[in-house]
């Protein structure tokens, strides 16, 4: 279960980057799955009812141990193709005592489909816009849902913000335009997939056409106020540094400049040390059913 990043600059981090990253987005994912339990068990409320969640794109399992927990009497899939990232999924699980429930799959997708097996309830945290047809890939997560099974599917919500718009050096409005260019960054990364299709981005009827019905769209926020402490801080440092290395020359001079400077670990002036840092982000998940068939 991967919290959100818009633009996708963060999915080839290293591991150690996205567990502290997934952690700073604890609280907001605890919400999203207390809020995918009470749909999932609205219809009878029993536990046995989720007997194998799949959690597709698991990163290094953060979510995965809050989906163990939601669920007590379920098997949990954590599944990825990252070995690196599988790798943290184990130790995390046995630190929050759900290891005899937890399993760990290396799947590539979309080739691996049908290795995933069927599921009372699938997660899939950022994953869908790694895959060129994104309906397809719908299409294929439904088709593993076991009947009256829901599907969570986390895709965009809003870039994080974590400056103000005049920082005291270059031009304000740093952080819009660099949430332009990771959008048009984006856009040619999804374009060069294999077999990318473009498709409006309309979530839930996008879940429709996958043959599901519906069952809400909810927003979680992630709100960390000054003063920002070391780990949101050093997830920062990474973010902006690899941020550079991607979109550095779609910026003039004067922003790339101050993005050095932002990323200078030993100048007051860089993320590890201003006082004005924050981090806000929002992450968006949209939910379906399968029909019910006697």
């Amino acid at each position: 279960m991967n919290p959100h990043q818009s633009g996708d600059i963060e999915h080839d981090a290293p591991a150690a980057q996205l567990e502290r990253e997934a952690e700073l987005h604890t609280s907001s994912l605890e919400e999203a799955v207390a809020w995918l339990r009470g749909l999932v068990c609205a219809g009878d409320g029993v536990d046995e009812a989720v007997g194998r969640v799949l959690d597709v794109g698991c990163g290094p399992g953060v979510g995965t141990c809050l989906l163990a927990r939601a669920f007590p009497r379920a098997e949990v899939v954590a599944l990825d193709r990252d070995p690196a990232v599988l790798d943290r999924v184990r130790p995390r699980a046995a630190r929050r005592h759900v290891s005899g429930r937890v399993t760990v799959q290396r799947a590539e997708l979309p080739a691996e489909f049908d290795a995933l097996g069927t599921a009372d309830v699938i997660w899939a945290g950022n994953v869908v816009h790694h895959l060129g047809d994104q309906q397809a890939a719908l299409d294929a997560l439904a088709s593993r849902l076991r009947r009256g099974g829901v599907l969570a599917v986390a895709e965009r919500g809003l870039p994080p913000r974590f400056l103000p718009r005049d920082i005291g050096m270059g031009r304000p409005g740093l952080q819009a335009r660099l949430e332009a260019a990771q959008e048009d960054w984006f856009t040619e990364m999804r374009g060069g997939l294999p077999g990318a299709s473009a498709a409006v981005e309309d979530w839930p009827a996008m879940l429709a056409r996958a043959g599901l019905i519906p069952t809400g769209t909810r927003t979680f926020l992630t709100d960390l106020p000054t003063p920002l402490g070391l780990p949101a801080r050093e997830h920062l440092h990474g973010h902006l540094t690899r941020l550079r290395e991607r979109i550095g020359d779609r910026l003039d001079a004067g922003d790339r400049a101050t993005l050095e400077r932002l990323v200078d670990g030993d100048a007051c002036t860089g993320i590890l040390w201003r006082p004005d840092a924050f981090y806000l982000s929002a992450t968006t998940v949209h939910t379906a059913r399968a029909c019910s068939r006697d």
